[in-house]
């Protein structure tokens, strides 16, 4: 008897071993410091220029020069 009550238990055993671990992780690893609490939020941090990318090839063009060659 105890040969079926195993692996039929074993997915929800599993499945409370990760909701105990996701509760774990959200309330007692990420509860911050209280001195953090307390500080003032800073300025967000805004960057001098907008950085430009690069053009990329287009793809039409290098699609219908590969169907040509075939």
């Amino acid at each position: 008897m105890y040969a079926l009550i195993v692996p039929a238990s074993a997915p929800f055993v599993l499945l409370a071993t990760v909701l105990a671990l996701s509760w774990w992780e959200d309330h007692i690893l990420l509860s911050p410091p209280a001195e953090l609490v307390e500080a003032p939020a800073e300025a967000p941090f805004t960057p001098a220029a907008a950085a430009q990318l690069p053009e990329l090839l287009s793809v039409e063009t290098a699609l219908t020069g590969e169907v040509a060659r075939r």
